[in-house]
């Protein structure tokens, strides 16, 4: 290959790279939009804390936002739902759900009771079914996310459904009933009620200013490689 190949080729190699560099930097910047804005979203409503009947988690047109709610209901009986793979003080554990029927007849819905460590035999915690009437109240926000991973991938064991990811929509029949609100509801800590929780909305995933650090990472990569590519080219022009 003759030099003006070999320099074209090279910077074929170069820009392509720099073009993908760009690509997650500009991916890595959009999700940490996104993320920033889901944190005021919910510190807005932390902070108002009005009180919205439960069945605002049913309501199609606020299936991606954030509410305060309140309601009167009683836990269904049935098996609970285990989320798998939640940390939590570094440690490795499921979140516990069980499905809670308001008072008023409005859509039943998945409440979090909180999360439990997992031995390591991966033995699963029993998650009995609390009594009697409650008044919950909480954050009602959309399940966690499942990126890649199929919500109905999951599996009995005793009285728990062991779930990968969280779809009201796949596991309402399993867990007996006809429809499940689209979003779950995180009850306040202050309640005395299930186990260990918070109203922190990323637990399991980067905060922003970690996707911020990466996207700074590609722009640089992308940098980088442009210079190199120059250095390279000027040098190859010299006798």
């Amino acid at each position: 290959m003759s030099r003006r190949g070999t320099l074209l080729a090279g910077w074929a190699l170069a820009l392509g790279a720099i073009a993908l560099f760009c690509t997650l930097g500009l991916w890595q910047a959009g999700r940490r939009q996104e993320k920033q804005a889901m944190l005021e979203a919910v510190q807005r409503v932390l902070e108002a804390r009005r009180a919205q009947p439960l069945a605002v988690a049913a309501d199609p047109a606020r299936v991606r936002g954030y509410d305060w709610a309140a309601g009167v209901g009683r836990f269904a009986p049935g098996p609970a739902v285990l989320l798998d793979n939640q940390q939590r003080g570094g440690r490795v554990g499921v979140r516990a759900y069980r499905v809670f029927v308001p008072t008023d007849g409005t859509t039943p819905l998945l409440v979090e009771l909180g999360w439990l460590p997992l031995p390591g035999d991966r033995t699963l915690p029993a998650v009995p079914t609390p009594q009697g009437p409650w008044r919950l109240e909480g954050l009602v926000l959309p399940p966690p996310s499942a990126g890649l991973v199929r919500a109905e991938a999951t599996r009995r064991s005793g009285d728990a459904l062991l779930a990968v990811a969280l779809d009201p929509l796949q596991l309402a029949a399993p867990l007996g009933q006809r429809a499940l609100a689209p979003r779950v509801l995180r009850p306040d800590p202050d309640l005395p009620l299930g186990y260990a929780r918070d109203l922190d909305v990323l637990p399991n995933t980067l905060p922003p200013e970690r996707h911020l650090g990466y996207a700074l990472q590609w722009f640089a990569l992308a940098a980088a490689t442009l210079i190199v590519a120059l250095v390279l080219t000027f040098r190859g022009r010299k006798p």
